[in-house]
């Protein structure tokens, strides 16, 4: 009994709060009908929608907006030479990324090709298939091949001269990322000190220290700054970059050269 008394017990203070919750709600939907009401008669739902479309857009425009501004507030004058620098060194970076991609070749593959013209054809066919063949691997193997009747000395001495050459190929143009990369911060720097020599003639012609005043001057010099450090690092970035592909590269003409004259030592001897 005690046990069925506590369940009617229970059941009674649930259903208790369940009426009272509902009486609850019940007023607040009343009060929220007519809260509602006075809202619609006052402030109508159109001008809502008429004031959020602006806020969206300026939220979408912020980082733009504000890029621009700190781009202004630089300074055009040593701003503008910063992304000059940043433009002319990514164009650079960019074509010589395309030529390198362009000189790598499957070494590997060009080496089987050559030894079995050598074997069937001899030189000459082995220098059409090197002729037929891009990049700078190939033709160091066509000048090797062309001294093929003066020696093997000879063939050695021209596959090193001719790599040279390929070489500095190879490197045309990085001198002028590396001169942007030292450019950059340099001019950033120059604005740093046009911009303090501001705040300090701002300081004298008002002959009072106004954080106003120095303000201004401080801000060009941090923004140039942090303009030309940033253009610095981009472009460190792919010069890294070409120098660790053109590394790859040369390290794969010497191994294939020293394959190339192996193959021609076998294949003077063999005949």
């Amino acid at each position: 009994m005690k046990k069925l008394f506590t369940l009617l017990m229970l059941a009674g203070v649930f259903t208790f709060s369940s009426i009272t919750l509902n009486a609850q709600d019940a007023d607040s939907s009343s009060t929220m009908e007519d809260d509602s009401t006075e809202v619609a008669e006052v402030a109508p739902v159109e001008t809502v929608d008429e004031v959020l479309p602006p806020v969206v857009e300026e939220a979408e425009e912020s980082f733009h907006q504000v890029v621009k501004q700190q781009f202004i507030d630089g300074g055009p004058e040593f701003m503008g030479i910063v992304l000059l620098c940043l433009i002319l060194g990514l164009a650079i970076a960019i074509e010589r990324i395309i030529h390198l991609n362009l000189a790598s070749t499957n070494n590997k593959k060009l080496l089987a090709s050559v030894e079995s013209a050598l074997a069937s054809g001899g030189v000459d066919a082995a220098k059409e298939v090197c002729k037929n063949t891009r990049g700078p691997v190939a033709s160091i193997f066509v000048q090797g091949m062309m001294r093929m009747s003066e020696g093997i000395e000879m063939v050695e001495k021209s596959i090193i001269a001719y790599g040279s050459v390929e070489m500095g190929k190879l490197e045309r143009g990085m001198v002028w990322i590396s001169l942007f990369i030292s450019l950059a911060p340099m001019l950033g720097f120059m604005g740093t000190v046009i911009g303090m020599i501001g705040a300090f003639d701002a300081i004298a012609e008002a002959g009072d220290v106004s954080p106003s005043l120095v303000a201004g001057g401080i801000k060009v010099a941090l923004l140039t700054t942090v303009g030309g450090l940033i253009v610095a690092v981009i472009l460190q970035l792919f010069y890294n970059y070409l120098i660790s592909k053109i590394d790859s590269l040369v390290n794969g003409m010497e191994d294939a050269s020293i394959s190339l004259v192996d193959m021609l030592v076998k294949h003077k001897l063999s005949k």
